[in-house]
């Protein structure tokens, strides 16, 4: 009785929002298994803007933001091609490819993605420099039954891992909305300056689990 009761516990400690300032994710390893699932309550976008800091020395293909619906593996993917050295926003599977970006191994990077289902248009912010926007896909939101995951690409709904697309390395401040986010903001967001946080995703108030080895630790900066 006394082992269910914390577990009850426990579960509900995981299940509580956590304010995650100046905290980050460690992925310690390459695997197809450790992740974090991230958790929200709605479920219908016309808009979405991703924001997050990572920090990696991979030097192969890896997912930064998973977010999958029984139709879609693909509904909201940020992917690293390192084949082609290129940053690819993919939405509702169809995606947009953007090089020449300086994705330098062992430094933070702040990475924003914005799409408008009105227009189709995608737009990638690394490091504060805006990319030009792109037509993916129009007309339709994204709806359905969201699993969002950070650490794996899912290739199913919820699953489906391959440890060759894993992240490791650290992960922080991410945030989701549900609209398009103003330039100002995007940049006050990568200045860590005061930002609106997000409406659907919010770092300072994050529903999540942890699967597998993932620690949360103190979030560091490089010294200059």
């Amino acid at each position: 009785m006394m082992f269910l009761l914390v577990l009850i516990m426990l579960t509900a400690c995981a299940a509580s929002p956590q304010d995650l300032s100046n905290k980050m994710f460690t992925f310690p390893q390459q695997t197809n298994r450790a992740h974090v699932r991230l958790n929200t309550t709605m479920q219908d976008f016309s808009a979405v803007t991703v924001c997050h800091r990572s920090f990696t020395d991979l030097k192969r293909d890896h997912g930064l933001f998973s977010l999958a619906t029984p139709s879609n593996q693909n509904e909201f993917l940020i992917f690293w091609d390192d084949t082609h050295k290129e940053m690819e926003p993919h939405i509702r599977n169809g995606k947009a490819e953007y090089g020449g970006w300086d994705y330098k191994p062992n430094m933070w990077h702040s990475i924003c993605t914005t799409w408008d289902s009105a227009s189709g248009l995608v737009q990638l912010w690394f490091d504060g420099q805006p990319s030009i926007r792109k037509f993916i896909t129009s007309g339709s939101n994204i709806r359905g039954s969201l699993i969002i995951i950070l650490g794996q690409e899912q290739d199913s709904h919820g699953g489906g891992f391959d440890i060759k697309q894993s992240f490791v390395g650290m992960m922080t401040d991410v945030h989701m909305w549900d609209y398009v986010l103003s330039p100002c903001e995007i940049h006050n967001y990568v200045d860590e300056l005061n930002f609106t946080p997000g409406n659907v995703l919010n770092w300072r108030a994050l529903d999540f689990q942890i699967v597998d080895r993932v620690l949360i630790e103190d979030k560091f900066k490089t010294c200059h």
